[in-house]
């Protein structure tokens, strides 16, 4: 079965990925995996405070990958796998590949201005040495074209 690997956040450029993603998956009776990432908070001398912060970054990502869930849910029939991860975001995708050889392909959203977003950059640099393929579609596209080239 093809995995198709998508990290999940609030911009625009993840939702177009996401709709990408589960487009694909519907027509190669594959699946979804998404990744909810939640950036490492920084030391904080208040350790209460520090973990009551991550606990609140950690239930936001839930909540986005659990409502794009609803939308793969919608496209393909089948539920995604969620996962949620504190940590930089590369090192993150990049553990997630190793312990995941089944996924076929790393799909990102390019923000549809400007720089491509952190992600891409990163991902397109190191592109030649990834497990996987890495794929990266347009934030700028329509619906219809989303549908069209998915």
């Amino acid at each position: 079965m093809r995995v198709y690997l998508v990290i999940m956040d609030e911009t625009e450029e993840a939702l177009v990925a996401l709709r990408f993603a589960a487009r694909r998956a519907a027509k190669t009776d594959g699946a979804v995996h998404i990744i909810a990432h939640v950036p490492q908070q920084a030391f904080s001398a208040f350790g209460g405070i520090q973990a009551t912060i991550e606990a609140e970054a950690r239930d936001r990502a839930e909540v986005v990958a659990t409502g794009a869930a609803g939308s793969i849910l919608n496209e393909s029939g089948k539920m995604p796998t969620i996962t949620v991860r504190v940590g930089d975001s590369a090192k993150v995708v990049q553990e997630y590949l190793t312990e995941h050889p089944e996924v076929a392909a790393l799909v990102l959203g390019a923000a549809p201005q400007g720089n491509p977003g952190p992600l891409v950059t990163h991902f397109t640099s190191v592109a030649g040495s990834m497990p996987c393929p890495v794929f990266v579609v347009p934030g700028g596209l329509s619906q219809d074209d989303l549908d069209r080239l998915s």
